[in-house]
């Protein structure tokens, strides 16, 4: 069955358009990533449901993206504040996941959204609208780190390389053939995700840089967004891979894991594993 719906994961601080610098004017959120989702969410008229769950501050974060949303002219905008298992089950809650046309996960602890959101009925309807309806899920950090159905809770940068230094759990699920991690070029996180498609060689890992994210279309194909770059990890043709035989603890090594560094434009069929990078000729926007 194709899939109807699109997932945007978003690397963090993706721009809100709330800075008090001349810099941040409506002009500049009109080309964010924000916009971006807004417009695939069906424009300004669109239901959009904010779901700050993974967040230590949930009610700032609600009010945050309320105001971003609302400079781009969204006034249908409303806050799930999801705090535990319970709160996924009720009505006006599940009554609006049914009928949003996009949900938009924050950033924080992606562990906080399996426990409280994942298996629930909640996170039932997502999954059947997203293979059967034209509803985007989107996600910042944490919020795009949990679509995976292998998801990274965590781990050193610095000691990440080494077998079992990167925590793993079951996510929500959305993107199974993807690992995403974000934050990624800032805080180094190069060492966790390679760890990560070394424990999941048939997986694709994806680093996203911050202000950057990816448009998935059908669950086969993404573009690049913002104003950042992609890391992707292809393991399909390691040649070396100790990650099995060692010790947790251990110094690990890959060979030949390809790597592709993506800018806004670019493209990647996920299915085929077939990159399409903007010619050198095209105009910068």
């Amino acid at each position: 069955m194709s899939i109807k719906g699109t997932l945007i994961p978003i690397g963090g601080n993706e721009d809100k358009g709330i800075e008090t610098h001349e810099a941040y004017h409506l002009e500049f959120i009109e080309a964010s990533i924000l916009s971006r989702v807004v417009r695939e969410s069906g424009g300004p008229e669109a239901v959009i449901a904010v779901i700050p769950t993974a967040s230590r501050i949930p009610v700032e974060v609600g009010e945050n993206y309320i105001e971003a949303f609302g400079k781009l002219g969204c006034r249908n905008v409303h806050v799930l504040d999801i705090r535990n298992r319970e709160e996924s089950e009720k009505k006006e809650y599940i009554d609006l996941v049914k009928k949003a046309d996009c949900i938009m996960f924050s950033g924080g602890n992606q562990a906080l959204i399996i426990e409280k959101i994942g298996d629930t009925t909640i996170h039932k309807i997502l999954l059947d609208r997203y293979k059967k309806d034209a509803i985007v899920i989107a996600g910042t950090s944490a919020g795009a780190m949990c679509m995976s159905d292998e998801m990274i809770t965590g781990g050193s940068s610095k000691e990440s390389f080494f077998k079992g230094a990167v925590g793993l759990k079951k996510g929500m699920n959305f993107i199974p053939e993807l690992i995403i991690d974000s934050h990624f070029i800032r805080r180094g996180r190069f060492g966790r995700l390679a760890e990560a498609v070394a424990a999941f060689p048939k997986l694709l890992g994806i680093g996203l840089a911050e202000d950057t994210g990816l448009v998935i279309k059908k669950g086969s194909t993404f573009e690049v967004i913002g104003s950042g770059m992609v890391l992707l990890f292809d393991p399909s043709k390691l040649k070396h891979n100790n990650q099995k035989i060692l010790a947790v603890g251990e110094p690990m090594s890959l060979s030949n894991l390809k790597t592709h560094v993506l800018s806004n434009g670019d493209r990647f069929n996920i299915k085929k594993r077939k990159l399409k990078v903007l010619p050198l000729d095209a105009p910068l926007v």
